[in-house]
């Protein structure tokens, strides 16, 4: 409001997509999904405004849940929605696919969209698209441990650290983070440009403890950065250091030059197949799918190559072989998520994973 004079937004009805706010209690402590818990502390002046009923927010089932939500929201002036953006986009396709319209048309005074949890980019495209025109956003880094940094301007590329809520920060270089004795950087000693590991000391009493987050700072006057991705979440089977930063960047670039709209994808490790080839297996659940899948292919590996110099000597050195791509059949990742209990809420899908585990399983909603 404070930069862009725009306060329309606040007179509508507003949607947070979150966990259940229904909490029980573990040794008389209130417990719960941290969207849920946060739901219990949406300030006064917007509680007349905001939808879901509390009924349809404690509904577990998604499915059931999202059905519900557009219901209740589908006839409603909505102009600020938030929430994870696979969710939101659930959301969108079942709004679009009761009426034929783009979101825009259902709710002409929606504005305002609030995002945050997983890399906003390989969503984008197809959210503006669902909604039929470019809106204002706002990205967050919200997490269990504390409020990480949000987005404090629509003109400046990254999120503000939020550096006044009783959290003493630390990073670690990234490549350093598994070494018995990381080197551990204060704030006034991080550089612009270098991945970090983000430790964090806080109030609620946490010491030392690695939120398993990596970040990359755009400043430091203010400090601002963007999250690059997960240290859990990497691919160094072949000693390639593969990170999720790398894999959207690649995939990102290679569909924006190709017109090319991705839902979903993940990223797992072939160590050896029936032919004894090893290589990059990437499962890709696409929007429209390339007219040349084989261009398509070539391009995405050479975007990898030149982003990861480890991974370009393996493929050099004929110790890898170039990528491939297995193609998952439309709402596949939906349907993985859906079997393994995790559909909606706070649950995010693995950009990518340094074994099988979740290959292994999507392979029953490939198309090939």
């Amino acid at each position: 409001m404070a930069e862009t004079g725009k306060t329309s937004f606040s007179d509508g009805k507003m949607i947070f997509l979150s966990g259940s706010p229904e909490l029980e209690r573990v040794g008389d402590i209130p417990t719960g999904r941290l969207s849920g818990i946060v739901n219990h502390h949406v300030p006064s002046y917007l509680r007349k405004n905001q939808l879901p009923s509390y009924t349809t927010n404690c509904i577990d089932d998604w499915e059931t849940k999202l059905d519900k939500i557009v219901e209740e929201t589908i006839n409603q002036d909505m102009t600020l929605i938030s929430g994870i953006p696979p969710w939101m986009q659930m959301y969108f396709d079942r709004l679009i696919e009761k009426t034929g319209k783009k979101v825009k048309d259902i709710f002409p005074n929606f504005s305002l969209m609030v995002y945050g949890g997983v890399n906003f980019e390989p969503y984008k495209a197809k959210l503006f698209d669902s909604i039929g025109q470019k809106i204002d956003s706002i990205e967050t880094f919200p997490a269990s441990e504390g409020f990480i940094a949000f987005q404090d301007s629509q003109q400046e590329e990254g999120l503000l650290l939020n550096t006044n809520s009783g959290i003493f920060f630390e990073f670690v270089p990234a490549e350093e983070i598994f070494n018995e004795n990381p080197t551990r950087l204060q704030l006034k000693d991080v550089k612009v440009g270098e991945n970090y590991a983000m430790i964090i000391n806080n109030n609620a009493g946490l010491w030392g403890y690695n939120i398993g987050d990596t970040v990359k700072f755009l400043s430091t006057e203010p400090y601002r950065l963007v999250v690059t991705g997960r240290i859990r979440h990497f691919i160094s089977a072949f000693g390639e250091h593969v990170i999720g930063e790398e894999v959207e960047h690649a995939l990102m670039k290679t569909a924006n030059e190709e017109n090319i709209h991705i839902t979903e994808f993940t990223v797992a490790p072939m160590v050896e197949d029936i032919n004894g080839k090893s290589y990059h297996e990437w499962f890709i659940e696409f929007e429209n799918k390339p007219a040349d899948m084989t261009a398509f292919i070539k391009k995405l590996d050479a975007q990898m190559r030149a982003k990861n110099i480890y991974y370009d000597d393996l493929v050099s050195g004929n110790i890898l072989q170039p990528l491939k791509i297995r193609l998952v059949r439309k709402n596949g990742f939906i349907d993985y998520m859906k079997s393994i209990g995790k559909l909606g809420g706070q649950n995010k899908l693995a950009r990518l994973s340094n074994d099988r585990n979740i290959a292994d399983e999507l392979v029953k909603w490939a198309e090939n």
